[in-house]
C-alpha cells in the first residue's frame, strides 16, 4: 500500500475518532427507586434469579442484591458465579444472567456503549407507570383478539378492545394528556381502537396495526410468487412470513407458586420450549402471534426481511443519495431534467449489499449499549414482576415500612384494570387479596437481564433507521402504472395509480389485497414496523412502554453515528443522506 494511502487512512480513523470524543454526552441517571426503596429490599430493582420470599416475593437477603450490584459494578463474569448468592437447585434448571458485562465493552465504530443514554425511566408513584403497567395488563387481556379489532373500521367492534380503550382513558395519565412519553390519541385527544397500543413515530397509527413488512412478501425470479403469498425471495431460497401458533388462551405464570419458581430463576423450559405450538403457520393475526415472533426471532430479523422486500421491489432510494446507487436512470450535474444515460451502479457500494449488512451490523452495536443501561445503569424490574408486588401489595407494605404503602396505593389506583385480570386468572388460594398476577406469553417469562432498556425496541430504533437513510420514505405502497419493468407490479413507488395494502383472513390463512384511499408512506410501515415489535414484547408480558419509547431513540442515535463516521470514508463522491426521525424531524448526514 502506498505510504500516502497509509496516512490518509490513518487520518480517516482518526477524524472518526474525534467526531466521537466530541459529541454530546448527556449524563446517565435513574429513577433512584434502586436507593429509594432500598430499606424494603430494594422491590423496584431487577431481582429475577436470586432468592426471593416466598410471602411477599421480594428478595430474602438485601445483602445478595447489593453483591449483585457489586458484580455489576466490577464488570467481570467470574463475580456473578463466586460472590453473588443464588437459590440452591439443580444445575441444570438454573436461568443464567444474560452478557451483565456487555456494557463495559469498548467498539471500533459508532458511539461508545457508554456514550449514549435513556432518561429515567417512570418511578413507583408516578401516574405514568400506573398507566403503561396497567397497558401491559391489557395486552395481556387482548392476546387472542383479532388485530383487525384494534383498526377503527377494521373490523366489528369488540368488546374487549373497547374496554380496554375506556379503562385506560379513565386513568390520571391520560386525563392529563400524556405529559412525559407521549401516545398517538384521536382528535378528541384520547385513545380509540385506532391509536391504543401503536407506538408514538409518525405514521403508526395509519392503517392496519402491523405493518405491511411482517405479512408481504415479493416476486421471486421465476415469478411464481407475489406480495400476498407472503414469501420473501432471499437469493434462490424464500423466507416464509408465516409464524407458528399458540393456542387461544395459552398463557403462564398466572399462579403464586409458578410465579415464585421463575423469580428464583428456575428454568422451567430445561425439558421443553417456551410455549406450547402448533406445527401449522398462519400470517400473524393476533396480539399472540406478535408475542410469538419476537419470543424467537433473530432480533435484526424484521428488518433483514424488510430491506429483501425494498430491494427486490426496486424502491427508490434516498433522492441524494440515488445518483451514488444507481437509481436515476440519467445522471445531470445541473439537476435539470434531461441528462445522459447513467453507466454505474451501485452494489458492494451503495447497494444493496452495504445495506443489508449496515441494517445488521448495527444490532450488536445497540445491544451492547442497552445493556449497559440495563444493568449498569437503570437495574429496572420487569412487568411481571411488579404484577408480583401487586398481588402482594399488603404484605409488602405491611412488612416494609420504606415503601410508605406505594404498592397498595397503586394497586388501588388500577383497580379497573386488575379487576379485568383477577376475573380472567381466577383464584388462587395463595392470593387472598386478588389475584393480579400478570398473564405470560412465555412459560419462562421474561429473560434473565433487566427491562430498561429493550434489547428488541434499541435494535429496531438502529435497523430502521438505516433502512430509513438509505430508502425514500416518501414512497407510497401501491400499483405502479408508469411502464418499463415496473408495469402493473405492487410496491413503494414516488407515483402510483392506486393505494393498496394487505390484510389476512381471519383465521390468518390467508393474505389478500385491498384497495386503500389513503396510500401507506414508507416511513411510516417502517415506524410500524419498528414499534410492531418492540411492542410485540409488550404483549408477551415483559416491557413496559417506556421501554419501547426510549430504547427506540437511543437505537437511532447509535445508527445516526455509524452513518456519520461512514460518511467520513468517501473522499471522493459525496456521501449525502437524509432520514427522518423518529420525533418526526430530519437529520442530515455527509461529510461536513
Amino acid at each position: 500500500m502506498p505510504k500516502d494511502r497509509v496516512e490518509s487512512a490513518y487520518r480517516v480513523r482518526v477524524e472518526a475518532a474525534a467526531a466521537g470524543r466530541n459529541r454530546h454526552r448527556n449524563p446517565h441517571i435513574s429513577n433512584a427507586d434502586e436507593q429509594r426503596y432500598a430499606g424494603a429490599n430494594y422491590p423496584m430493582s431487577f431481582t429475577k434469579g436470586l432468592d426471593h420470599d416466598e410471602m411477599t416475593g421480594v428478595i430474602k437477603q438485601a445483602s445478595h442484591f447489593e453483591a449483585f450490584r457489586g458484580a455489576i459494578d466490577e464488570g467481570r463474569i467470574e463475580p456473578f458465579t463466586m460472590r453473588v448468592p443464588v437459590p440452591v437447585m439443580p444445575e441444570h434448571a438454573r436461568r443464567k444472567w444474560e452478557a451483565p458485562t456487555a456494557g463495559v465493552v469498548y467498539d471500533l465504530q459508532g458511539p461508545d456503549p457508554q456514550a449514549v443514554t435513556m432518561a429515567p425511566a417512570p418511578d413507583l408513584r408516578s401516574a405514568e407507570l400506573d398507566f403503561e403497567m396497567a397497558e401491559v395488563y391489557e395486552l395481556a387481556l387482548l392476546r387472542d383478539v383479532p388485530l383487525t379489532s384494534f383498526d377503527t373500521g377494521g373490523g366489528t367492534s369488540e368488546a374487549e378492545i373497547d374496554g380496554a380503550v375506556n379503562r385506560l382513558n379513565a386513568m390520571q395519565y391520560a386525563s392529563d394528556g400524556f405529559q412525559g412519553r407521549p401516545r398517538k390519541v384521536a382528535s378528541s385527544g384520547q385513545l380509540d381502537r385506532q391509536t391504543v397500543f401503536r407506538g408514538s413515530a409518525p405514521g403508526v397509527e395509519a392503517g392496519p396495526y402491523l405493518s405491511q413488512f411482517m405479512w408481504i412478501g415479493t416476486r421471486d425470479q421465476a415469478g411464481g410468487t407475489d406480495l400476498e403469498d407472503g414469501l420473501i425471495s432471499y437469493g434462490g431460497q424464500a423466507i416464509d412470513q408465516r409464524v407458528l401458533q399458540a393456542e387461544n388462551g395459552d398463557d403462564y405464570m398466572t399462579r403464586w407458586t409458578d410465579w415464585h419458581k421463575v423469580q428464583q430463576g428456575f428454568d422451567v423450559n430445561h425439558c421443553g420450549p417456551g410455549q406450547a405450538l402448533d406445527a401449522a403457520r398462519c400470517f400473524i393475526h393476533r396480539p399472540r402471534d406478535l408475542a410469538t415472533y419476537v419470543h424467537y426471532d433473530a432480533l435484526y430479523q424484521a428488518y433483514l426481511n424488510a430491506a429483501l422486500i425494498l430491494l427486490g421491489m426496486g424502491t427508490p432510494f434516498d433522492p441524494g443519495f440515488a445518483n451514488l446507487s444507481g437509481m436515476r436512470n440519467t445522471f445531470s450535474p445541473s439537476g435539470s431534467a434531461d441528462g445522459t444515460a447513467q453507466n454505474t451502479g451501485g452494489f458492494a457500494l451503495y447497494g444493496g449489499p452495504q445495506i443489508l449488512t449496515l441494517v445488521t451490523e448495527v444490532a450488536t452495536r445497540a445491544l451492547k449499549a442497552v445493556r449497559f443501561q440495563k444493568f449498569n445503569n437503570h437495574l429496572r424490574l420487569r412487568p411481571e414482576a411488579l404484577a408480583g408486588r401487586l398481588a402482594r401489595a399488603e404484605e409488602i407494605d405491611a412488612a416494609y415500612p420504606a415503601t410508605s404503602h406505594a404498592f397498595t396505593e397503586m394497586r388501588d389506583r388500577m383497580m379497573p384494570t386488575l379487576t379485568a385480570i383477577d376475573a380472567a386468572n381466577g383464584a388462587d388460594a395463595d392470593l387472598p387479596n386478588g389475584n393480579y398476577l400478570l398473564p405470560m406469553a412465555f412459560q419462562e417469562g421474561s429473560p434473565m437481564h433487566p427491562t430498561y432498556g429493550a434489547g428488541h425496541a434499541t435494535v429496531a430504533g438502529a435497523c430502521v433507521t438505516i433502512l430509513k437513510a438509505f430508502f425514500d420514505t416518501g414512497t407510497m405502497l401501491g400499483i405502479n402504472d408508469e411502464g418499463g419493468c415496473n408495469d402493473g407490479k405492487a410496491g413503494f413507488y414516488r407515483k402510483i395509480s392506486e393505494g393498496v395494502h394487505y390484510l389476512p383472513t381471519k383465521d390468518g390463512k390467508t393474505l389478500n389485497s385491498c384497495p386503500i384511499k389513503h396510500p401507506l408512506t414508507l416511513e411510516g410501515e417502517l415506524n410500524k414496523l419498528a414499534a410492531n415489535i418492540s411492542i410485540g414484547r409488550n404483549m408477551a408480558g415483559v416491557h413496559y412502554f417506556s421501554d419501547y419509547y426510549d430504547s427506540l431513540r437511543m437505537g437511532e442515535e447509535i445508527a445516526i453515528g455509524i452513518l456519520e463516521e461512514q460518511a467520513l470514508c468517501y473522499s471522493t463522491d459525496d456521501f449525502v443522506l437524509t432520514l427522518a426521525t423518529f420525533d418526526g424531524g430530519s437529520v442530515r448526514i455527509g461529510r461536513k
